[in-house]
């Protein structure tokens, strides 16, 4: 409002420009976004021509019959819900104690584990793939979920357990002072009263690690030869011939497993902005 007061045109131009950048950004995530979900209602015929009789071209819903029809698809529907899910819920059991250990208690070489936790979580996958892939074979885990859910718990875990510490860092200390006066143990303290507070943290860290997890394609391809994920299955994706793509049923199984974490994210958003932004501004 100062602005607008002492130079009324700089700041009319400085909304524009705002606006103006908004504008573009939003079409630069969108319109890829539009293009595929058109792809996915569109025939082969049609894929080739030029946008605007592209656009304009008659939908159909063949090709999500085809994606949904693809024993395969369904099968890599399934097996990625399970292998997700279940390194999720592994990460956030291991992760909680650990962060509840990591924000609470004092001791030695404390930021230490902190630090390579981080490192941990940044590491590139293509570094561990090799080690990782004699583990697997080793215990017998290769094409198995629970070799696969092993994998992805190198990324999940050491990214829930960072969040989750600087969460639990930031609750109030008369909350578990006053749970321990009542005789509560350590682990009641944790699961009735905690829990509870850091429920936002969680959905947060939860839906994350499920969507890396749901996304993931490198350990999926390398550690499975018949139970594939759903990125697995979609870029091995094959038409007729060796030289015929189907683009329009690799689009529609696109948006078929894209929407559902659209929709966990729209549902999830309020705990996603306070999970995220929690301990950011002290009080």
């Amino acid at each position: 409002m100062v602005l607008k007061r002492t130079n009324p045109t700089l700041y009319y131009l400085q909304r524009t420009g705002f606006y103006l950048l908004v504008i573009v950004i939003t079409l630069y995530l969108l319109v890829p976004f539009f293009w595929a979900v058109l792809t996915s209602f569109r025939k082969s015929g049609d894929l080739f021509l030029p946008p605007a009789q592209f656009i304009g071209a008659a939908s159909t819903f063949g090709n999500y019959i085809d994606v949904f029809a693809n024993p395969n698809f369904q099968k890599g529907l399934l097996f990625s819900l399970l292998v997700a899910v279940g390194s999720v819920v592994i990460s956030l059991i291991f992760g909680s104690f650990a962060a509840y250990a990591l924000g609470r208690f004092k001791f030695r070489f404390k930021s230490g584990v902190l630090y390579v936790i981080l490192a941990v979580s940044v590491f590139p996958q293509i570094a561990v793939l090799g080690g990782l892939y004699t583990l697997i074979s080793n215990l017998s885990l290769y094409n198995s979920p629970l070799g696969l859910i092993l994998s992805y718990l190198i990324f999940t875990i050491p990214f829930t357990v960072w969040v989750l510490t600087s969460f639990v860092r930031d609750i109030p200390g008369e909350l578990e002072e006053a749970a321990l006066v009542d005789g509560a143990s350590p682990l009641q303290t944790l699961f009735q009263v905690l829990f509870p507070v850091m429920m936002p943290a969680l959905v947060t860290t939860g839906l994350l690690a499920f969507i890396n997890a749901w996304n993931e394609y490198l350990f999926a391809l390398t550690f499975t030869s018949t139970n594939r994920t759903v990125p697995v299955v979609i870029a091995n994706y094959s038409g007729a011939t060796q030289f015929d793509q189907p683009w329009g049923q690799i689009m529609a199984a696109s948006i078929v497993v894209t929407v559902p974490l659209i929709i966990l994210v729209l549902v999830f958003q309020r705990n996603i902005v306070s999970g995220l932004t929690a301990g950011a501004v002290k009080g």
